[in-house]
């Protein structure tokens, strides 16, 4: 991905004439261009690795996998959160002191051992996507950090076709994972909006979640077993999809964000690749009427309904289908837009279609038919290419997600929007409070939240988010959700696991973490209180 910005240059997304209507009259942004800064003119914090560390490191991996040249540093400076890309803009910046790309477990566990004998801070990377600071180049109070770089972990391992299992190595990003799988007849069905870049092994370490998610799960669920590489020594967990063998240490390592080992190969749930699909959009008079709509789908039981099942409220449904102008004269049209998709057979979509349509349609809903799912398949991994654009004329843009149960959907929809706006409106910026329900269980649902609103020329902008983004967790804290549904702890939200798991629940990470790595050398200052 580029340094400053996300993905790749060609594919940036151009302003709307509609979002451009709404940045100038109902925020305010008059398109004053965000300063950019060249990559050679940034400074990077000095490296603290001596010419003998180098060695030391090139002697484990070899001469072509050690860097630490401006570029290789810079381009692992951080992550892709809108904080991530305004420190991009400025001309001096703290970096990992060293690149290393390590490409077998004994590799990767020879520089453990090394990094722990010499105080050196080890962050782990994938595809360099993380939007809640799992990035960060903290060294936790070590000499120096080092960014250990996965690519090289990138190749399908193994794929056993009767069970359904691959085993993929945690370098290899979504697309070629699917490529690799695809040339056997397989899929794993994994797609977040970070999939073009994201990588197996980070799927795993944050416990990400899938825009297909009503249909094959989360990725968690897809996961049989980890290969994952600590200070200790090397865990090999999962042989079959569960046992009763004591408690499931998979779990330990999944949502570990790189603080309790590295992670090398997962081994996953796969299917065949769907030979049929169905898109079909719904209209909901309001976002309670179509909230309680999803509801039914999602509990009338597995492998009844879609594939793909998400809901807009009414500010995110007047944005996406609003016409050049409405937004801005008032024509917007009203109500929600739900998104169903649906995977597998011929006979399997259709008789899955016709079950979910009858719940959909008994809720209050009417279809669309299928021109606003199949605009919402063309552009869903664009998004983050259209902040980069808000960003460069003035307007703030970032998302949030949490998760909670049905019953409090709805208030918890109301209170995080009002505590965005509020702690907004205090900087002077109006915002405008986009939400959608992402992720459907029988229980309860995911809450996804995208923020846009003019950057403050008085305040510092990322302080401005700041304390937005605290509002709204004490938001989220307050009404009993959980801090993060998909988007990981981080640095972000670690502040606020405590409420979640209580001081109890902190002791047993902290001990975990003294356990497998006594130096703390695993990504400092993420995670763990």
């Amino acid at each position: 991905m580029q340094w400053n910005a996300w993905g790749a240059a060609e594919s940036a997304t151009p302003l709307s004439q509609n979002i451009t209507d709404l940045l100038r009259s109902a925020l305010g942004v008059t398109g004053h261009p965000r300063p950019a800064v060249a990559a050679d003119d940034v400074a990077l914090s000095p490296g603290r690795l001596t010419a003998a560390d180098l060695d030391d490191l090139r002697a484990v991996v070899g001469d072509a996998y050690v860097s630490d040249a401006h570029a290789d540093r810079l381009l692992r400076a951080g992550g892709k959160s809108t904080p991530d890309l305004l420190r991009r803009t400025a001309r001096e910046q703290d970096a990992p002191d060293a690149v290393v790309l390590p490409g077998t477990d004994d590799e990767v566990a020879t520089l453990l051992r090394w990094c722990s004998e010499h105080h050196v801070a080890v962050v782990a990377f994938g595809g360099g996507t993380s939007v809640v600071g799992g990035l960060d180049p903290v060294d936790g109070g070590l000499r120096a950090v080092i960014s250990l770089d996965l690519r090289r972990f990138d190749r399908l391992v193994d794929l056993d076709e009767v069970s359904g299992v691959a085993v993929m190595g945690a370098g290899l990003t979504g697309p070629r994972a699917e490529e690799l799988l695809g040339e056997r007849g397989f899929s794993l069905g994994h797609f977040p909006q970070s999939h073009q870049f994201a990588t197996i092994g980070g799927f795993a370490v944050t416990r990400s979640s899938g825009q297909d998610s009503a249909g094959y799960g989360r990725f968690d669920d897809m996961v049989v077993g980890l290969t994952t590489i600590t200070p200790r020594g090397t865990l090999t967990l999962g042989t079959v999809a569960k046992s009763a063998a004591g408690p499931d240490l998979r779990q330990l390592i999944l949502g570990s964000e790189g603080t309790l080992g590295i992670v090398t190969a997962v081994a996953l749930r796969v299917h065949r690749t769907p030979t049929a699909a169905i898109n079909e959009a719904w209209h909901f008079p309001d976002f309670v009427t179509g909230a309680h709509a999803l509801r039914a789908v999602a509990q009338r039981g597995p492998g009844l309904g879609p594939t793909v099942l998400r809901l807009s409220d009414e500010a995110e449904t007047g944005v996406n289908l609003a016409k050049p102008g409405a937004i801005a004269d008032g024509t917007a049209p009203g109500g929600t837009l739900a998104i169903t998709r649906y995977e597998g057979d011929a006979a399997a979509c259709a008789a899955r279609r016709e079950l979910t349509a009858d719940v959909l349609a008994a809720a209050g809903g009417t279809s669309l038919g299928s021109e606003a799912a199949d605009a919402w398949e063309h552009g869903r991994f664009s998004a983050p290419y259209l902040r980069d654009s808000l960003l460069a004329v003035g307007a703030g843009c970032e998302t949030l997600e949490t998760a909670t149960s049905w019953a409090r959907i709805p208030d918890l929809r109301t209170a995080v929007t009002s505590a965005l706006t509020d702690a907004l409106a205090a900087s002077g910026s109006q915002a405008l409070v986009l939400c959608h329900i992402s992720h459907t269980y029988p229980t309860g649902a995911s809450l996804y939240f995208t923020v846009v609103y003019k950057m403050s020329s008085e305040i510092d902008p990322i302080e401005q988010w700041a304390a937005a983004k605290s509002a709204a967790n004490d938001a989220i804290v307050a009404s009993g959700a959980t801090i993060t549904h998909h988007h990981a702890v981080g640095v972000d939200h670690r502040g606020r696991l405590d409420a979640e798991i209580g001081s109890v629940g902190v002791e047993i990470l902290r001990a975990v973490k003294q356990a497998l790595d006594p130096a703390g050398i695993l990504n400092p200052g993420k995670l763990i209180p």
